[in-house]
């Protein structure tokens, strides 16, 4: 766009002298002419024409002089910046305009190459300070959008752990001693596990959703709460299970035009078996004589939200625990965590460090865990959430 120069004088003959001396900028498009006959006639173009850059006046004239024009337009913009040219360049005049915020002084008659160097040094600096208040504004957005963001994540953050079980709870289940732990990374992602105990039956869930922030703390809660109500309803065929969890959270997403996702795992335990069923991380399973299982859950469901109906997707795996046997489920936030040179923790780390303590309690076991993750992520940003739950047949 071409600099907006307005004219203020009541002269007739200047407007034609403009239009010759800077005929080849306007025809260029870089220079744009507005004229006025006094400061009300400027004032005037200058509500109907906002993007003005240069106002260029003269101090007397009808109506209203240029110095008052000084004075309205200091009170009226903070980019315009207004060149007197005047017959009386005495340093009366000089300093008053001055005083009221004039960028610069010329006399008449005009030497249009000082007026055009004139002109060429103001347009910068009105430049330069258009760049400054737009990286202003631009800062202002800026603390503000952070503001925001910060709000959601500690709402995500309070969600997230209004969700988790008490210990009270936990205690409350006779055949299963159970410790969990989730710590939020600094971004807040979408971990998710709960124990639920409903008619004898326990349901244990652990999920992950993709991203971060208040979105996903929501599509937890809507998680745990279709979880908790198709127990209460004493639903116990799986596919229909996960297929209605999947449905409810597949139409939510839709309505939020959200594209987020997770995986989820659920756990049936009654009388010393487990049974699993959904698609997450892969299970571990420490047997009482020291041996590891891994159950993969790649076969067992699909990712909750993708898609409309998953029941082809959705198989189950049951395990038998013994007196003693550890079972351990986490979210990838524990395996893909890295240290300072980018070595991700690692699921065989995780492993063997459940075999060597697994004659320990749960609580033993999950603290024995994290702080091995922690040590090995140091002083690193921690990128995703940390959950793990660890679970052994009494």
């Amino acid at each position: 766009m071409p600099a907006k120069i307005l004219v203020v004088d009541d002269e007739p003959d200047l407007e034609l002298l403009i239009r010759q001396k800077f005929r080849k900028k306007i025809r260029q498009n870089e220079l744009q002419f507005v004229f006025a006959r006094n400061g009300v006639d400027a004032l005037s173009q200058l509500q109907t024409e906002p993007d003005i850059d240069i106002v260029l006046t003269d101090i007397n004239m009808p109506e209203m002089d240029g110095l008052t024009l000084l004075t309205k337009l200091n009170e009226q913009s903070s980019h315009i910046k207004a060149i007197i040219i005047s017959a009386y360049g005495d340093i009366e005049n000089i300093r008053a305009a001055m005083n009221r915020g004039a960028f610069d002084f010329l006399t008449k008659p005009i030497d249009f190459q000082d007026l055009e160097i004139t002109t060429n040094k103001t347009l910068q600096y009105v430049k330069q300070m258009k760049q400054a208040l737009e990286q202003e504004r631009y800062l202002k957005r800026l603390e503000a959008e952070n503001l925001r963001l910060s709000t959601e994540l500690d709402i995500a953050r309070q969600l997230q752990q209004m969700l988790l079980p008490t210990k009270e709870e936990l205690s409350q289940i006779s055949q299963l001693e159970i410790a969990g732990f989730m710590k939020p990374a600094q971004e807040v992602g979408g971990d998710y596990y709960d124990v639920l105990q409903h008619n004898g039956n326990v349901k244990i869930g652990i999920g992950d959703i993709t991203g971060h922030g208040l979105e996903s703390g929501v599509l937890m809660l809507m998680v745990q709460t279709a979880v908790r109500t198709l127990l209460t309803h004493q639903e116990t065929d799986l596919v229909k299970f996960l297929n209605t969890i999947n449905r409810t959270i597949y139409d939510n997403l839709q309505r939020m035009r959200c594209d987020k996702n997770l995986t989820l795992a659920l756990v049936d335990y009654q009388k010393g078996v487990l049974t699993l069923s959904g698609q997450h991380e892969q299970m571990i399973v420490v047997r009482s004589s020291g041996s590891v299982e891994l159950i993969d859950t790649i076969d067992l469901g699909f990712p909750i939200g993708l898609t409309e109906d998953i029941s082809d997707f959705v198989a189950e795996a049951r395990v038998q625990l013994n007196p003693g046997d550890v079972v351990v489920l986490y979210t990838d936030g524990i395996t893909e965590a890295e240290d300072i040179n980018g070595v991700q923790y690692g699921l065989e780390r995780l492993c063997e460090v459940v075999k060597t303590c697994w004659q320990s309690s749960a609580g033993e076991i999950r603290q024995a865990v994290i702080g091995e993750v922690q040590q090995h992520i140091g002083e690193q940003k921690v990128y995703d959430d940390i959950t793990l739950l660890v679970l052994k047949q009494k």
